[in-house]
């Protein structure tokens, strides 16, 4: 672990960053690409109700981050405090509680979905058009996949808030490679026409489940020269502290994609009222902008160890170092972000769908993407300054600065301004709601962080 302290403690502030962050980016990336192959691929068979019907579902999938967060990274910046603080020894039963956490809670919510997914389906805008294909998706990649989802993002979290952000990457990436090669493979080999969506979910079920035996095992390799275990030996030493510091970062954490998740079933719903069209073409720029939101959310998750580490060591200059070091990558990154999906809008939408079949309702559809996408990608550079102030929260195990930022984020900003936009402008007013929301969130983010005791001038 010398190697480990050095980078934590010695290493130039950006090199630090770097060292952390260019793999969890990287992972981020392919994680986003691999969910992007599923729509790609369906794109391929020109049935935008293919689509929709894979986009209705993607609420239900994104709810498994809440639970991947609520241990991962409450867990993982507790190891990294302990780290500083050299308690190393009791990093090993906060790694233990969390996995075995994370397991009970995602089984939990798989049996829930399986139990009420025509409601939920229904309450998320499923049409007749759409239905088969959205039950099908569910089935696979949320009910039988999220135990696989969930531990597979747990265990990156705590390899990469102990240094080993490398072999993090080398799992979640390999995990989203292999599902870009089976895609093809099922939808348009193996499986027969008309079940290009049932194909896509069964290769991502089957991509997840690698990536989580890949990352558990390498987790145990390491686990005899690091912080880390998932022996369930670790279990009787939890302390009820661990579990309350574990929880007081790890619940606002989870809040955050928990309340992003009901703001997009809003969308959904409020879109699918503009009719499936609409709710399609939302469903391809949101992945689209997706591209964005990984870097930055890479650049903050490794950045993250680095400022638990030192907060918790007592070095809140190097700490303040790295946050405002991370803040002007990620911003510059945004920007970028920002001109070049506002140029390439059509050429990107029209990736995910193929125009030649079904002709008239494609070519509206990618019409609607195109200008949805241009709306809303100016809000990357106001997104990577929330993502980046949750983070150093979080870090700095402040849990309720943390929850009240995204309770008025989502529910008292963004969710309202949807509302009132799809009132006054329709369905581009829905799209402008999430800069117009995030740009005024980065106010209250900004001020909660500095009033922080570790953040004041000494």
């Amino acid at each position: 672990m010398n190697d480990k302290k050095e980078l934590f403690e010695n290493t130039p502030v950006t090199k630090a960053i770097l060292t952390l962050s260019v793999p969890t980016i990287i992972s981020q990336l392919i994680s986003v690409i691999y969910n992007i192959a599923d729509t790609f691929y369906v794109g391929r068979t020109g049935n935008p109700y293919m689509i929709a019907g894979v986009s209705v579902s993607l609420p239900l999938f994104f709810m498994t981050i809440c639970i991947a967060n609520l241990f991962g990274i409450g867990g993982g910046s507790l190891i990294s405090r302990m780290m500083g603080a050299g308690k190393e020894s009791q990093a090993k039963n906060v790694s233990a509680f969390g996995f075995y956490g994370a397991l009970g809670f995602s089984l939990l919510y798989s049996f829930i979905v399986y139990i009420c997914m025509d409601g939920l389906l229904k309450a998320l805008g499923v049409s007749s058009d759409t239905v088969t294909f959205a039950n099908q998706y569910t089935m696979y990649v949320v009910v039988l996949g999220t135990p696989f989802v969930v531990l597979s993002a747990v265990v990156a979290h705590f390899l990469r808030n102990v240094g080993y952000s490398n072999l993090a990457s080398y799992g979640l990436s390999g995990g989203g490679i292999l599902n870009m090669i089976l895609d093809p493979l099922f939808m348009f080999v193996i499986f027969p026409k008309g079940q290009e969506v049932l194909a896509a979910a069964v290769a991502t079920l089957l991509s997840n489940v690698a990536a989580f035996i890949f990352l558990t095992f390498m987790l145990v390799k390491i686990s005899h020269t690091s912080p880390l275990s998932i022996s369930p030996a670790y279990l009787p030493g939890v302390k009820k502290q661990h579990i309350k510091d574990t929880l007081s970062v790890g619940i606002p954490s989870a809040v955050l994609p928990g309340l992003f998740d009901v703001a997009n079933i809003v969308m959904n719903s409020s879109m699918a009222a503009h009719g499936d069209l609409q709710l399609a073409a939302m469903g391809i720029v949101m992945k689209i902008e997706r591209i964005p939101n990984a870097i930055g959310i890479g650049i903050s998750m490794g950045m993250l160890p680095l400022v638990a580490y030192n907060f918790s060591s007592g070095n809140h200059d190097r700490m303040k170092k790295v946050i405002r070091s991370a803040r002007i990558m990620g911003l510059i990154v945004a920007a970028l972000c920002v001109l070049l999906l506002s140029v390439f809008a059509p050429t990107l939408s029209g990736i995910f769908l193929d125009t030649s079949a079904q002709a008239t309702a494609a070519a509206a559809t990618l019409l609607y993407a195109t200008a949805f996408l241009r709306l809303r990608c100016l809000a990357s550079p106001f997104q990577f300054l929330n993502y980046h102030t949750s983070y150093c929260m979080q870090a700095m195990g402040d849990g309720r600065g943390t929850i009240i930022h995204a309770v008025v984020r989502i529910l008292c900003l963004y969710i309202p301004l949807m509302y009132v936009l799809d009132k006054i402008m329709g369905q581009n007013g829905l799209s402008l709601a999430l800069p117009i929301g995030e740009a005024l969130a980065d106010i209250l983010a900004l001020y909660l962080l500095h009033k922080l005791p570790a953040m004041k001038k000494k």
